[in-house]
């Protein structure tokens, strides 16, 4: 199948699915970390219409749609101000609609739970996401990750571990939460947003036979 990754740069989803004898692209507006000659650097929204089979966008910009930065709609980071937080929340919102609409028939997209100004703006038809953890997928990390999935369905967990509790072993429950407790930096985003090798392996043999299944049907 073609399969087009958007928002990645570091060719974890990219690379699951191309081992798998897929025709996989990825797509951002930096290039690939890998310096793969299947990665297109540009905005993804010029390249939605070249026949592709599934679209999974993996992290578009999300900092203004997501609850976790509400706040800065009503009370702007330093260096901002408030018509630049609506003003890229209002963008961060047509680039997921773009994709939502995009004429592909298999679509996933990446996404914390969003707040309800950010849902006003996406098409009405957008599902409830599925929220998945990496533990589902044998990494022993917490990061809660939510996929809109058209056409595709929910991941199972493939090798789902016990999570410790911050009560009893204080140690490793930190070591679990060392995304959410990555230090501020250039590249605080760029450890926030990777995606796990487990969590695309599970996407890659799931999603992409579920979709060979239909094109064969």
């Amino acid at each position: 199948m073609k399969i087009l990754i958007g928002c990645e740069t570091s060719g974890v989803l990219r690379r699951a699915f191309a081992a798998r004898g897929h025709e996989a692209w990825s797509c951002d507006l930096l290039p690939a970390e890998d310096r793969s000659n299947r990665h297109i650097t540009g905005d993804i929204r010029d390249h939605l219409h070249d026949g592709w089979d599934l679209l999974a966008v993996m992290h578009p910009p999300c900092t203004r749609l997501c609850n976790s930065g509400v706040r800065w709609l009503h009370r702007p980071p330093r260096g901002k101000t408030l018509p630049q937080m609506w003003a890229e929340l209002d963008a961060g919102a047509a680039l997921f609609s773009a994709c939502w609409r995009a004429e592909i028939p298999r679509v996933a997209i990446e996404n914390p739970v969003m707040h309800r100004h950010a849902r006003e703006r996406l098409p009405a038809d957008l599902p409830r996401p599925q929220i998945v953890q990496p533990w589902w997928f044998g990494e022993p990390f917490f990061k809660a990750t939510g996929f809109y999935l058209r056409g595709l369905p929910p991941l199972r967990a493939t090798d789902r571990l016990t999570p410790p509790r911050r009560a009893n072993d204080p140690a490793r429950h930190a070591a679990w939460s060392a995304i959410h407790r990555a230090p501020p930096g250039p590249d605080r985003w760029k450890i926030r947003s990777r995606t796990f090798e487990g969590l695309a392996e599970a996407a890659a043999d799931q999603w992409g036979n579920h979709a060979l299944q239909q094109i064969a049907a």
